[in-house]
């Protein structure tokens, strides 16, 4: 382990050489603007894990991502990147705070994928905000706004097929993304912390709404996505 860069509410950041950083998945757990905190036995593992085989995944289809290679059951290596202070957020049914917001019950089907803004920006709760507040705070160029929507629309076409084969339903998911020798490329993670994974049949949450709303048996959601993602991929080989 090499010097900690940065230390977030599920990640740590540490140096490795001129051109990577190692990333650590903690086991952390936080909600409602890290109002609620916990524990998540284990999650660090899963996240870290799924998370590869999902950058993997997309990377295979031809979307840049940050990650290099898995390094331990927490640790993985990624390409260092400039992050871009946007959280990119593809629904496909509505849950959360689009249901909040606009009033649409949970478990409705989108006609369409609905992509959302929001400004990364803890102390102002992550405000949603479109592309004229983008310009305007210098946040992303116009062709960076719309290289990062092509992808996002295409890496949600990819997860929502790849999810379905393992019999779980994509509601929706939180990107990010960043600059890496002058392009964009996909980083952070993509996990049950930042997807709404419902099982297809049953409906059964696999997420972290199962912490959010004390729905119980946290951990073992966890580890039935990683499960099945696993055995979907052995399939596939």
């Amino acid at each position: 382990m090499k010097e900690k860069l940065y230390e977030g509410k599920a990640k740590i950041i540490y140096s490795y050489d001129d051109k990577h950083y190692i990333q650590y998945f903690k086991d952390d757990a936080t909600a409602f603007d890290a109002t609620k905190k916990g524990t998540i036995v284990n999650k660090g593992i899963v996240n870290n894990k799924v998370s590869s085989l999902l950058f993997a995944l997309i990377e295979h289809e031809g979307i840049p991502t940050h990650f290099v290679k898995l390094l331990s059951e927490r640790e993985m290596l990624v390409k260092k990147v400039e992050i871009i202070p946007l959280e990119v957020t593809m629904r496909n049914i509505a849950a959360g705070g689009i249901s909040k917001s606009l009033g649409i019950k949970e478990g409705t089907p989108l006609d369409i994928p609905v992509l959302e803004f929001h400004y990364k920006n803890d102390s102002l709760h992550d405000p949603l905000i479109n592309n004229y507040h983008i310009f305007a705070l210098h946040l992303a160029s116009g062709e960076e706004v719309k290289i990062i929507t092509e992808y996002s629309f295409r890496i949600n076409k990819i997860l929502q097929d790849f999810f379905k084969k393992a019999g779980i339903t994509l509601v929706d998911f939180k990107l990010e993304f960043g600059r890496n020798e002058g392009k964009i490329i996909l980083a952070d993670e993509i996990s049950p912390d930042t997807c709404r994974l419902w099982d297809i049949n049953t409906g059964e949450k696999l997420d972290k709404d199962r912490f959010r709303r004390d729905l119980g048996k946290i951990e073992d959601a966890y580890q039935e996505v990683l499960k099945r993602l696993n055995d979907l991929e052995s399939r596939s080989n």
